[in-house]
């Protein structure tokens, strides 16, 4: 079984940076407080270190 990361999103993407929305829209995510199942690889955790102030995870499965 795959190791997965539980990620919510925390901040709004309104007045940031494109590739701060782009990497939001990356993950799944396009509005506040919802979460995605996503599997863990460090593509995935790279993209959630890029945006941590509008993102956080909230568990870790497997």
């Amino acid at each position: 079984m795959a190791k997965t990361i539980v990620v919510k999103q925390i901040g709004s993407p309104i007045r940031r940076p494109a590739i701060q929305r782009q990497t939001l829209i990356g993950l799944g995510l396009n509005k506040m407080h919802k979460t995605r199942e996503l599997e863990d690889t460090p593509a995935v955790r790279g993209m959630v270190n890029k945006i941590p102030h509008l993102v956080e995870i909230i568990e870790e499965r497997g």
